[in-house]
């Protein structure tokens, strides 16, 4: 781990706590919750553990507009077979990034809340286990940024 800490603090300047604090809740099979400013490198951080990690990564824009299946997925008929086939969304994946979740609705967030918490997701009445390890870092930027 700690090979992981050095080489992911030669990109992520100055973050040497939050990396190690990062592959903590990783760890400890929990998710992680960054609040900062815009632009100082929550995205980076959580795209370098990925790739040094060798964890397949997914990212979301979470916007008000966003619905659940956006994110979990959703059935598509195919004609020729006359069936229903589920298209996974950006969730299955080993590591997501949840950015800016706040911006969500709380349908949309609470989609999110279960596959965290669960490990699962439930999309057209079918229960479907998510990639192990699952990890979510997820960010916000703060309710005010400054005064005018």
């Amino acid at each position: 781990m700690k090979t992981v800490i050095e080489q992911a603090g030669k990109i992520v300047l100055g973050k040497r706590r939050e990396i190690t604090l990062a592959l903590a809740c990783l760890l400890a099979r929990g998710h992680l919750l960054i609040e900062d400013l815009p632009g100082l490198g929550k995205t980076t951080l959580a795209q370098v553990l990925a790739r040094l990690l060798g964890m397949q990564f997914s990212r979301v824009q979470f916007t008000s507009d966003l619905l659940p299946a956006d994110i979990l997925g959703l059935s598509v008929y195919e004609r020729e077979s006359g069936n229903f086939r589920f298209m996974p969304g950006p969730i299955f994946t080993r590591m997501l990034l949840a950015d800016e979740i706040n911006r969500a609705t709380p349908k949309t967030q609470s989609a999110l809340l279960e596959a965290m918490e669960e490990r699962q997701v439930t999309s057209d009445g079918e229960t479907r286990p998510l990639p192990q390890p699952f990890f979510v870092i997820a960010t916000q930027n703060p309710a005010r940024v400054g005064r005018m």
